[in-house]
């Protein structure tokens, strides 16, 4: 295998890495939206109509934000116990 092939292949595997990536990244948005829709349609739709009135909405933007506000908070000290940790060590 020559030179070019090896950085050819090298290159290739790179942009694999990333495009799995990226596409994971698209899959855990995917799911938290899921998320989203499940636990605020539990909480804030009592039965269905043709539209959503003022109060369903309300409860409805209220349940996202707070389901966020809780994600990043829980991801935020994860970090910071993972930034302890290392510097621990």
């Amino acid at each position: 295998m020559s030179d070019f092939d090896s950085l050819s292949s090298a290159a290739s595997d790179k942009e694999l890495q990333e495009f799995l990536m990226i596409e994971k990244q698209k899959a855990q948005v995917n799911a938290q939206i899921h998320e989203f829709n499940d636990i605020c349609w539990e909480k804030c739709i009592g039965k269905p109509g043709s539209k959503l009135d003022s109060s369903t909405e309300t409860c409805l933007s209220n349940c996202v934000d707070r389901f966020i506000d809780t994600s990043l908070l829980i991801t935020q000290r994860f970090a910071q116990h993972l930034q302890k940790r290392s510097e621990a060590f």
